[in-house]
């Protein structure tokens, strides 16, 4: 993990974001990321989408928004072979760190009840599910 390098994402970067998630991230039961959507983040906040890139690649992405009020963290997938590598981790801490300095007090995380394998890393960067609360969705259509 010597040449890591951790940043905000480049808008050049997107479409190979989009097609990085499409092997690393997990994309059941979801829309797919478009173009358009990705694009629109990157205008609005460019220093949310923070990608760990080595040797010119994408190895690492998660999502840091911040609305103002809270902090909310999505799509932190790290590639497949390149895991326990301690990315995901280095990849949080950049997020918390991007919260503390806008002034964020708490951050929530978006982790699929189904997707057991990540809920380790969560639990180890020191984040507890809350059994209490349920996610609403509607689609915009």
């Amino acid at each position: 993990m010597s040449s890591l390098i951790l940043r905000a994402a480049e808008s050049s970067e997107l479409g190979a974001v989009l097609r990085f998630w499409q092997v690393a991230a997990e994309n059941e039961g979801r829309p797919v990321d478009t173009p358009a959507a990705l694009a629109a983040l990157h205008l609005r906040d460019p220093d949310a989408l923070i990608v760990a890139v080595d040797d010119g690649r994408v190895v690492g992405t998660v999502i840091a928004g911040w609305d103002g009020w809270r902090c909310h963290l999505y799509r932190l997938a790290v590639a497949p072979g390149r895991r326990r590598e301690g990315i995901g981790a280095a990849l949080i801490d950049a997020a918390e760190r991007r919260f503390r300095a806008l002034g964020g007090s708490r951050v929530d995380a978006m982790v699929l009840d189904g997707n057991e394998r990540a809920h380790a890393i969560w639990a180890a960067r020191g984040y507890r599910r809350q059994p209490e609360w349920s996610r609403w969705v509607k689609p915009l259509r």
